[in-house]
This record gives structure tokens, sequence and C-alpha cells, in this order.
């Protein structure tokens, strides 16, 4: 149950960056650990659940992780077009 609980606090521990001031590479680069790290969060509940450990504490990892995630990857998809619309209408010009 311990690692279960680790689990969580790693979840909570993300924090998104300040998008805005990266570049479009680094807003690039970010979305893949968001993506990694994504993945092996998703192996790990897998783990717990094929090890039948508590199933509510798996119920919650899944639902913040969820949350986290989803946060993170709309905040990097909003700054990442913002730049690309940016770039793009300052080449146009």
């Amino acid at each position: 149950m311990e690692d279960i609980k680790e689990l969580i606090e790693e979840i909570n521990s993300r924090k998104p960056k300040d998008y805005e001031k990266m570049d479009i590479e680094q807003i690039s680069n970010e979305l893949h650990k968001v993506m990694e790290f994504e993945q092996t969060v998703l192996k790990k509940i897998k783990l717990f659940e094929d090890d039948h450990q508590d199933q509510d504490l798996i119920k919650y990892a899944k639902m913040i992780y969820k949350k986290i995630i989803e946060r993170e990857t709309l905040l990097i998809q909003e700054t990442y077009l913002k730049k690309i619309d940016s770039k793009y209408l300052k080449s146009k010009n």
C-alpha cells in the first residue's frame, strides 16, 4: 500500500511549468515528458491492480493522474498553439 501512496504523492507533486517562457522546441519536449510520465503511471497502476492492492487508492490514483495530466497537456497545447500562431503571423507580415 505504501507504493500506491508514493505514486499518489508523485502525481500530486507535479506542478505545471511556465510554458509561456519556453520556446516551441522546449514545449514540445515538455509534452513528451508528460506523455512518458503518463505511461509510467499507467504501468505502475496496472501492477498495483494485478497485485490486488487497495482498490480505493488505485481509483484515487487514476482520478488524480487523469486530472493532472489533462491539465498539463491542455496548458502545453494552449501555449504551443499561441506560439505557433504568433510565429506564423509574424512570418506572414
